[in-house]
């Protein structure tokens, strides 16, 4: 395959063209698993770098490698809506996901780029150039904080990554239709938080970006020169599933 080059990084280095894997699992734990496994895949077996959305038809929290459950979720209001609460293998912090939440996945080799050698620079990177694929909306989309994407000073955005030996996991969320409302329901006030957010609460720190969903998985996916793949996702790497449940220690009645 030859890989297609575009536009350069701020850097001045050119990168080359992702396939697209548009895909949604039935179920939260299994689009988690999905992204881990393709991880592993690159990581064990190289090939090309890949691009994926997603979006649960269900809400569901995710909480970051380090995360205490305890100081960031509402288990009562969790399990009176009967929400899963699962644990990603990346850091970062903990995340209401589901409908009107499109996740986002980057899968790339470590030298990939020159800008990825470290957490970072490639936070810089990734969210440069995804804030620049949203201002043709809203042209106040920035990079803020230590991996967030915000409008002005209001959130629409959290990222977080995942390094193995030779490939990276970056992945993150983007508010079109979840309003704060309802994560404030669920999610406590984080208790570590990025200067700009100066202690305001989830209803006056976090906001929707007002745009189609597929206008917005078609801007980023230009932005990245990203190609719909034809070969098969990593099926064989699903057991990774489990992996997901063990680390996931608070669940809800339904893990699935």
């Amino acid at each position: 395959m030859v890989r297609q080059r575009i536009s350069s990084s701020p850097s001045g280095h050119d990168v080359s063209t992702l396939r697209l894997l548009d895909l949604t699992l039935p179920f939260p734990v299994e689009n988690l698993a999905l992204d881990e496994a393709l991880l592993e895949e690159l990581e064990e077996r190289g090939g090309d770098p890949v691009l994926r959305f997603w979006e649960s038809d269900r809400h569901f929290v995710v909480l970051g490698r380090a995360s205490r459950v305890s100081d960031d979720v509402d288990l009562v209001a969790c399990k009176e809506a009967g929400l899963s609460i699962l644990r990603r293998a990346s850091g970062g912090g903990t995340v209401l996901q589901g409908p009107g939440c499109l996740s986002y996945a980057f899968v790339l080799p470590l030298d990939w780029h020159p800008d990825m050698m470290s957490i970072r620079t490639t936070n810089r990177f990734i969210l440069e150039r995804m804030a620049t694929a949203l201002r043709q909306w809203e042209p106040a989309t920035a990079f803020r904080g230590i991996s967030d994407l915000a409008i002005g000073d209001r959130k629409i955005s959290g990222n977080a990554q995942r390094r193995t030996g030779k490939a990276l996991l970056f992945h993150g969320t983007i508010l079109h239709g979840m309003g704060a409302d309802l994560v404030a329901r669920y999610l406590k006030h984080p208790s570590r938080e990025p200067d700009y957010r100066a202690g305001r609460l989830h209803r006056t720190f976090l906001r929707t970006i007002n745009v189609p969903l597929q206008a917005i998985k078609q801007a980023i996916a230009n932005a990245w020169n990203a190609e719909p793949m034809h070969s098969e996702w990593p099926i064989a790497r699903m057991p990774s599933i489990a992996a997901v449940l063990a680390r996931s220690r608070v669940k809800s009645s339904s893990t699935a």
